[in-house]
């Protein structure tokens, strides 16, 4: 009771309350406009927020993540562009429903199931976060081990249409992870004679450099210019009472899809939402209006994406396996403030997690409410010429990451990786995978490595939970491989069919 109390009481700081604000503000603003995305925006933030008290800074952190998610369905609705991934199934229906004048109902319907999605998947990660955690703590170094292997694989497969691709990045993740000292034997391992790599890759550095200058090279380099014009005849606001009948039974199906889908690493919000748009028109008496501005399809997709985030929330504490590349990037900071995320950290620090599930909450509320009073007002932030805001973005990487160490040789780094991160976008490689490795590289290798001193080399087999999940991990990695095989099948059978 007192860790409830506790956790409660330490968002109720003005200073905590602050930082939320600062936080909705720039979450919003990243959701709104396409090209900048949620994992970009934590890791910028998280270098301004390192000298702050982990509390604050996770306020900030936590309250863009959740904002974002808000924020990237205006654009979805209003230029037919989603803001980030997690917003692709709205515009199905959310740009159609503004075309016909309905842009303001949609708006505030998506506003307000993805603040039921949240809340819902709050709920599940105070009743599911304890008892997984609890189960993990029996988990030996074998187990352990198995664990990251298998979100690794399962996150890879997801994070990349072509596995192949998946698997080079996390395997470029896990290099880079092994630079630096060796932590059992100090040697040297890659570090050239470089003295400042001695200490390792900063992570701040990798991660500005692959989410915030590779994206913002790449815009420069492509000239995206986006000349659809946001819809300006918003039509009314609230729905009836009808309407909220109607969205009852979508919003539900989603809520369940998301709930799912967001415990499962790296699959994130756009694939919850695509999957309960679907869920929701299969099982819709007006499934022929999906597609074409049903109130039905925004109500579905947006509740099961914005519900992602208890269940990545879930297995980033729980388990300290990130559900996905924002929560990735927010475990680096959580370990420079030296809190380790993982079952641990429910019998070491309790409030603390009382404080994060608060946080979440309180962010959706805070940010619901500004949706719910100042829409008009930000939708016309749409009008905002994105030059000045990549400068912003610009300016905010150099002086960040320089502020982390005081070291120029950071920034160079922080640049070279820009450059890598460019090249790998170009060629259809995901970075979240790379993040992935680099976060979870050391945590593999020190539970392997005691798992070999106390059991053997066959110590990972012998035991039933590492054996099951390196066999689960395996069918994912066959799986990966044998789907592309089994689709092209599938189209020839089909195209033969047809012909004949």
């Amino acid at each position: 009771m007192t860790a409830f109390v506790d956790g409660l009481m330490a968002v109720l700081e003005p200073t905590v309350l602050l930082c939320m604000g600062a936080g909705m503000l720039v979450g919003m603003l990243v959701g709104m406009f396409p090209g900048l995305t949620a994992t970009m925006a934590v890791a910028l933030a998280s270098t301004f927020t390192l000298t702050l008290d982990p509390v604050a800074g996770l306020a900030v952190l936590l309250t863009i993540y959740v904002a974002a998610n808000f924020g990237d369905r205006i654009p979805s609705i209003l230029i037919n562009t989603p803001g980030t991934p997690a917003s692709i199934a709205t515009t199905f229906d959310g740009y159609p429903m503004a075309r016909d004048g309905r842009a303001g109902l949609a708006l505030i319907v998506s506003a307000l199931v993805s603040a039921v999605g949240i809340v819902a998947s709050m709920v599940m990660f105070s009743f599911a976060a304890v008892p997984l955690a609890q189960l993990a703590l029996r988990f030996g170094p074998s187990e352990m081990f198995a664990v990251v292997i298998l979100a690794m694989t399962i996150m890879i497969s997801i994070a990349s249409k072509s596995l192949a691709k998946g698997l080079l990045a996390g395997a470029i993740g896990l290099f880079i992870a092994t630079i630096g000292r060796d932590p059992i034997t100090g040697d040297a391992r890659f570090t050239f004679g470089i003295r400042d790599l001695n200490g390792g890759i900063d992570f701040i550095a990798v991660i500005i450099g692959l989410f915030g200058i590779a994206e913002l090279l790449d815009q420069l380099l492509t000239h995206r210019k986006h000349d659809v014009k946001p819809i300006s005849a918003l039509g009314r606001w609230w729905p009836t009472r009808d309407e909220y009948k109607q969205i009852a039974k979508p919003t539900g199906i989603g809520g369940l899809v998301g709930l799912i889908v967001g415990v499962i690493p790296g699959a994130g919000g756009d694939i919850a939402g695509l999957l309960g748009w679907d869920r929701a028109r299969s099982v819709s008496r007006n499934k022929e209006q999906f597609g074409k501005g049903s109130v039905e399809g925004v109500a579905a997709a947006d509740t099961a994406s914005s519900a992602t985030l208890g269940g990545s929330l879930t297995t980033t504490m729980a388990l300290g396996i990130p559900g996905d590349s924002v929560m990735a990037v927010m475990i680096g900071s959580m370990i420079v403030w030296g809190i380790q995320p993982g079952p641990s950290l429910f019998v070491n620090e309790p409030s603390l997690v009382i404080t994060i599930a608060t946080i979440m909450v309180f962010a959706t509320i805070l940010t619901l409410a500004i949706n719910l009073v100042r829409m008009p007002a930000m939708v016309k932030l749409l009008d905002l010429p994105l030059p000045y805001i990549w400068t912003t973005v610009l300016v905010f990487c150099l002086v960040g990451t320089y502020a982390t160490t005081n070291n120029i040789f950071t920034v160079v780094l922080m640049l070279i990786f820009g450059v890598i991160g460019l090249i790998l976008k170009r060629s259809s490689i995901p970075a979240g995978p790379i993040v992935l490795g680099l976060i979870l590289g050391p945590l593999a290798e020190s539970n392997l490595r005691r798992s070999l001193l106390i059991d053997g080399p066959t110590g990972l087999i012998d035991k039933p939970i590492s054996a099951t999940l390196l066999v689960l991990a395996a069918i994912a990695v066959i799986g990966g491989l044998a789907a592309p095989i089994l689709k092209r099948r599938r189209e020839r059978r089909l195209s033969t069919s047809i012909s004949e």
